[in-house]
């Protein structure tokens, strides 16, 4: 873990695919649907979330990032904040910045603030986004391209203020259904040539498009429902998965993944998996 102590003031992220050493996750201690604001949580607001589960859940989550050498920074959780186990959401990292901005959902903000207070305690800097709203949900990076998703939680206001600090990179805007929530739930990059998508929430030309640059492995609906595109890699072909999704397991094997399968079903319920529960701030050179 030496690597890791000592790399911990530097921020860098370029692919959602190098090695993950890095990353800030926030237990869910008191995951609640208190108030519906998304597809998924309609379908589970009488059942809710027991909480307890989910936090033994999402520490197995972190007991297997760390056995995968990954060092895991814990954001503090509140009562106030039952949405905060989706850390992505809150700000991403692209290149050496640290961008955070405002969240859509009420329910959410000050969210951030704590997530700078974090960093600020580390030495770690932040880029706050003023104008507009934008989620990390709806940010991939691909080397010199960032992709973001036009959704109910990131508007044109924010794309064009990103669009004035990243000056040296292509900013791709993805439209797709909004009851989808982020892009990351219905496309998610897993190395430099390949990609997970759900065509149902994509327009034709966009995925036409998508086609030139990645070869596209499909998930199903019944799979995209149990966010099976929101897997998470760490880098060297390997990725966390949920062992629900059989089909997506099956495909990224098929295609050369070490599939690292963890139970996080109770957090899904609320509209969130790996990548949404994650926030990367140190990958390196994918190998």
């Amino acid at each position: 873990m030496a690597l890791a102590f000592e790399r911990q003031l530097k921020v860098f992220c370029d692919t959602e695919y190098e090695t993950l050493h890095k990353v800030i996750l926030c237990q869910p201690k008191h995951m609640e649907i208190k108030e519906v604001i998304n597809e998924t949580q309609k379908q589970y607001k009488e059942e809710n979330i027991d909480s307890d589960l989910a936090t033994t859940q999402h520490r197995e989550f972190i007991r297997s990032l760390e056995q995968q050498g990954v060092d895991v920074i814990l954001i503090p959780p509140s009562k106030k904040y039952p949405e905060q186990v989706f850390t992505r959401d809150i700000g991403f990292t692209i290149g050496n910045t640290l961008f955070v901005a405002e969240m859509a959902s009420d329910i959410r903000l000050g969210e951030e603030e704590i997530l700078k207070n974090i960093l600020m305690g580390k030495g770690i800097q932040v880029q706050d986004l003023t104008t507009g709203i934008i989620e990390g949900g709806d940010v991939i990076i691909d080397k010199n391209t960032v992709y973001i998703g036009i959704s109910s939680r990131t508007n044109s206001k924010a794309v064009e203020q990103l669009k004035k600090h990243l000056t040296d990179y292509e900013i791709v805007p993805i439209p797709f259904k909004e009851k989808y929530l982020h892009l990351d739930c219905v496309f998610n990059i897993l190395s430099p040539d390949e990609a997970l998508y759900f065509p149902e929430a994509l327009e034709q030309k966009t995925i036409e498009f998508l086609k030139t640059r990645f070869r596209l492995i499909e998930v199903s609906k019944d799979e995209q429902f149990t966010l099976g595109t929101n897997v998470l890699s760490i880098g060297k072909k390997r990725v966390f998965s949920l062992p629900i999704n059989k089909d997506v397991n099956r495909k990224l094997k098929e295609n050369g993944f070490e599939v690292i399968e963890v139970d996080i079903s109770e957090i899904i319920k609320s509209g969130g998996s790996f990548r949404c529960c994650t926030l990367p701030i140190l990958r390196e050179e994918y190998k």
